[in-house]
């Protein structure tokens, strides 16, 4: 052999190595669960808040609905 074996700096690199995939894994974990909570706040908005934002618009045909002024 040319070299003494570097244990010390063998075991750093497994262990680089492994805290990369770790990482990895958590990082990808992370991303679906934001996935699966914007899928799950979309779900939640009820339709007639989309219904209401479109009733509020002017619509031929009928007048505007406007708050009596005081």
């Amino acid at each position: 052999m040319a070299f003494k074996p570097n244990y010390g700096r063998d075991r750093a690199e497994r262990g680089r190595a492994a805290r990369a995939r770790t990482e990895e894994k958590q990082r990808k974990k992370d991303e679906k669960t934001a996935l699966r909570k914007a899928k799950r706040a979309a779900a939640a908005l009820p339709p007639d808040d989309q219904q209401a934002d479109e009733s509020s618009e002017d619509l031929p045909g009928r007048p505007a609905i406007v708050p009596p002024a005081d």
